[in-house]
């Protein structure tokens, strides 16, 4: 991947003005554009992509955005065609590198905003367009399933393997990035002191009263079994990467952009981003705040580990949860059933790709990005969607038990 990106995405945060230097050069170089100026915008929503627009000299005003991934693996990306032909609703680029490091897309400039930034105003108290934004989702959902349905088909393993949505989950697993972030030896702050991710990974945990048995170790290796992208199965046409920072809310529907890791995957893979960051993931995107309205405490008995805490979804949160369950995950689960391809683990494959989102979209170790209480609030959180609740379930053990009795 391209160390310039990078730099560009860490530093658009502390350096601005050097970051938009590198990038002017970057496209004018890469996409031989003659561009002026560029204005970053710096997001909570660009976990590891930055957007922002461009002039060029004629005069024309444009808007870019990549997705960074370290450790890539795969060459192939940005499918946006392949989404177009299947029917999604998705904006299309007018420029676009798609050379493995070198990603980006060019578009005209949308004014309409994201339904990360509708939603997340809606949470803050404007419900102005709560309504529409219901109306909207639901009607994405009910459009996505038959977009499943139309192009579901069984997909050979050594096709599966280079879906380049596995670099979202498998390869952040085997790629570097589990050993970068989270190596025994790393230290990692939590509201009672400093701990080494040795001592962390091995922990047994009660959350709230939900007791897992498997620890964090346990959760990565079973993740990394499941998750292997060599196997045969079925797979659809999908976005991959369809969290709500990835969708504009285009009254009065709902569209899609920036398919960096769109092509033809397993539907659970798919489901995975949106069911997530959408609904249980504000704390990463908004740590400082987050940590300031949350009440967070830990007990520590050896490798017994208690967490208590009072983090809680917003209705619009529930909103995205319920839609995406009943009109997509619901309907297409019984398609599968139907058809004798659904396999027997597949809430543990679920569940193991939910598992990498938290624990592997940030680096929860990373003290400049996370206070102690949102950290451990993050660990807590990996567990809960990697691991099997006993007793009191989670809130994602409550919705797939949900799942499963609608299948039988």
């Amino acid at each position: 991947m391209s160390d310039i990106l990078a730099q560009i995405q860490a530093l658009q945060f502390t350096d601005k003005a050097a970051a938009e230097g590198l990038l002017t050069a970057f496209l004018r170089d890469t996409l031989k554009l003659d561009v002026i100026a560029v204005e970053l915008r710096p997001l909570a929503v660009s976990l590891n992509s930055f957007n922002g627009f461009m002039t060029l000299a004629e005069g024309r005003r444009l808007f870019f955005k990549t997705h960074i991934e370290a450790d890539g693996i795969l060459n192939e990306y940005y499918h946006a065609g392949q989404l177009a032909e299947a029917g999604y609703p998705i904006l299309q680029p007018i420029y676009s590198s798609t050379e493995a490091g070198k990603q980006l897309l060019i578009y005209e400039v949308i004014s309409e905003p994201s339904v990360f930034d509708v939603a997340w105003a809606i949470e803050n108290g404007d419900e102005t367009h709560f309504e529409a934004l219901r109306v909207g989702q639901n009607q994405l959902d009910d459009q996505l399933f038959q977009i499943y349905l139309s192009t579901l088909e069984w997909q050979p393993a050594q096709a599966a393997a280079k879906a380049p949505v596995h670099q979202l989950f498998y390869h952040r697993l085997t790629g570097g990035r589990l050993a970068r972030f989270y190596a025994p030896e790393t230290a990692i702050r939590l509201p009672n002191g400093d701990h080494t991710m040795e001592k962390v990974r091995r922990a047994r945990w009660t959350i709230n009263g939900q007791h897992y048995e498997q620890t964090l170790d346990d959760v990565i290796s079973r993740a990394i079994t499941l998750l292997n992208p060599e196997q045969a199965g079925a797979a659809i046409v999908g976005h991959g990467d369809a969290h709500n920072g990835n969708v504009f809310f285009r009254q009065p529907s709902l569209l899609y952009f920036d398919p960096a890791f769109a092509g033809r995957h397993h539907p659970l893979l798919d489901l995975t981003k949106p069911l997530f960051h959408n609904v249980f993931a504000m704390w990463m995107y908004h740590p400082q705040m987050k940590a300031a309205q949350t009440t967070l405490t830990l007990e520590r008995n050896g490798d017994d580990w208690q967490v208590t805490h009072d983090y809680a979804i917003h209705p619009v949160r529930d909103l995205f949860l319920r839609s995406k369950v009943e009109r997509v995950l619901v309907p297409t689960l019984r398609e599968l059933q139907q058809r004798d391809w659904l396999t027997p683990h597949w809430r543990a494959y679920l569940k193991s790709a939910l598992f990498c989102c938290p624990f592997l979209t940030m680096n929860l170790s990373d003290t400049a990005k996370f206070p102690p209480a949102i950290s451990l609030l993050g660990l807590a959180m990996s567990i809960e969607m990697g691991a099997e609740s006993v007793g009191t379930r989670s809130r994602i053990d409550q919705t797939l038990d949900e799942v499963e009795q609608a299948l039988n």
